[in-house]
């Protein structure tokens, strides 16, 4: 799109796609989460086409992972200040805007900015890559492999793929709060890719742009949180 483009025909909606540079065990890209945002926003848009996707943000909040090679966090208060920014100049022509979150570290800032937005009198709002009732691992594990094996398969070494830490994420939390993913995981995986297909990860995707589409639609920021309802 060019400037004349959004100047004769105002978007609704734009949507940000937020990810991370992190680990994500041996055997998925460091860029999963943000592959996973934009997918969905991607999915999205081809629902409802007067919604704009623009450019994603890569970098994230991710000091849980930066005892791992390869992982850069840009750290919760640099995040919050680049979404605040970001809010605030998108919304000097974007009626309203969306970011699109695929990596749980980012939820803190993504919080914080989205709040601040809202108070100044912007329609700002925030969506997990996530849908009622899907539950599965934490962190590398059959979900995201899944998803990733459907949305990028030649991304997914699955000759590395190995099982984590398996323990429920309430018991492994105390010792991550001190040492990082890496004091319970020492290949990075909190969970196990075990049974992961595509065809799981369509089934998976499908429900999440669904349950999007959804929220966008009804259009309900949670007072506190900013996060969007699913209707």
């Amino acid at each position: 799109m060019t400037w004349p483009d959004l100047r004769d025909d105002p978007p609704r909606t734009v949507m940000i796609p937020l990810g991370s540079v992190e680990q994500h065990g041996p055997h998925l890209p460091l860029s999963t989460d943000l592959r996973v945002a934009e997918h969905v926003a991607s999915g999205l848009e081809s629902r409802r086409p007067e919604l704009v996707l623009a450019p994603g943000l890569p970098y994230g909040a991710a000091g849980e992972h930066e005892g791992f090679p390869g992982t850069v966090s840009i750290g919760q208060e640099a995040l919050r200040l680049v979404l605040v920014e970001a809010g605030r100049s998108a919304c000097r022509w974007a009626a309203r805007l969306v970011f699109v979150n695929g990596h749980g570290g980012n939820v803190g800032a993504l919080v914080e900015a989205v709040r601040l937005l809202r108070y100044e009198g912007r329609d700002v709002a925030w969506l997990p890559c996530a849908a009622p009732g899907v539950r599965g691992d934490a962190h590398a594990g059959r979900i995201e492999t899944s998803l990733l094996l459907d949305l990028d398969p030649a991304a997914v070494q699955v000759d590395r793929a190995e099982a984590g830490a398996t323990a429920p994420l309430r018991e492994l939390l105390p010792v991550m709060r001190e040492g990082g993913v890496e004091a319970v995981s020492p290949n990075g995986v909190l969970g196990d890719p075990a049974g992961a297909s595509a065809e799981e990860g369509a089934a998976l995707f499908a429900a999440i742009v669904d349950a999007g589409v959804r929220a966008i639609d009804g259009w309900a920021p949670d007072a506190e949180t900013g996060r969007l309802a699913w209707s």
